[in-house]
């Protein structure tokens, strides 16, 4: 067996040149885009109701057991959120594929990339404020999703009756209770708070009776009072993070 050594021999060719340039220039490109994707932590301005955000991220569209309220919002940029509201709001989804695994969820509403004013919302100006269409059951009791299109303002213009009614479709409770379990949760252990839930007054004690009502009775801050919107159709969450 012969053991010599190849001696080197250096690239002179312009072909393998330019093909050594192409490969780095497009390594590079992909570095930064996947920095751009997963890169640098968001840093929220002011307040929900006056405030921007910088290096937003954009929910996922669907996993496993939960989808976006539309898939146009997410072609105009309306989902966008804090980084760490992202990751609590993932983790959470995914403890309840295992405490759960039979019920579906959905998210509404968030925010801009770069923040600022969210017509028609009074917040979401600094990724920190998330909407979520309430868990519903059909006829059958079956977990299904509350049906969001431009017919019914995406889920916006649905009204629920003071028992959590609306046609063929009501509130699971249950659901509703678990998910905003998860997320306090998932919040703690990446060091966040809740700061506040609003959610029509008049269907929060059906929510307070279910199993993990009086857990998150006792641990989040609701409101007591009907807001502008009656906050029936979707519950809305603020997430208390330092901003500058």
């Amino acid at each position: 067996m012969d053991l010599r050594l190849v001696p080197y021999r250096p690239v002179h060719s312009l072909s393998e040149k330019r093909l050594i340039f192409y490969c780095l220039f497009f390594s590079a490109f992909l570095c930064f885009l996947l920095a751009d994707v997963y890169g640098a932590e968001s840093t929220c301005y002011g307040t929900t109701s006056k405030g921007s955000l910088e290096h937003g991220v954009q929910l996922p569209g669907e996993g496993e057991n939960f989808v976006a309220y539309s898939s146009f919002a997410i072609t105009i940029g309306r989902t966008y959120v804090h980084t760490k509201v992202r990751d609590i709001i993932v983790d959470a989804y995914e403890t309840l594929e295992k405490d759960m695994p039979v019920k579906v969820f959905k998210y509404g509403e968030t925010g801009l990339k770069e923040g600022r004013r969210f017509r028609p919302h009074k917040t979401h100006q600094n990724g920190l404020s998330v909407d979520f269409i309430v868990p519903v059951m059909d006829r059958n009791g079956r977990s299904v999703h509350l049906p969001t299109n431009v017919f019914n303002k995406f889920g916006y213009s649905v009204e629920f009756d003071e028992t959590g009614k609306y046609g063929d479709f009501r509130i699971d409770f249950e659901a509703l209770a678990g998910h905003i379990y998860a997320l306090h949760n998932a919040a703690q252990e990446h060091g966040v708070r809740i700061k506040r839930i609003i959610f029509d007054p008049k269907l929060q004690p059906s929510l307070f009776k279910t199993e993990y009502g009086p857990y998150v009775k006792d641990n989040i801050k609701f409101s007591r009072k009907r807001s502008w919107v009656r906050h029936d159709e979707h519950y809305h969450v603020d997430f208390e993070i330092p901003c500058k």
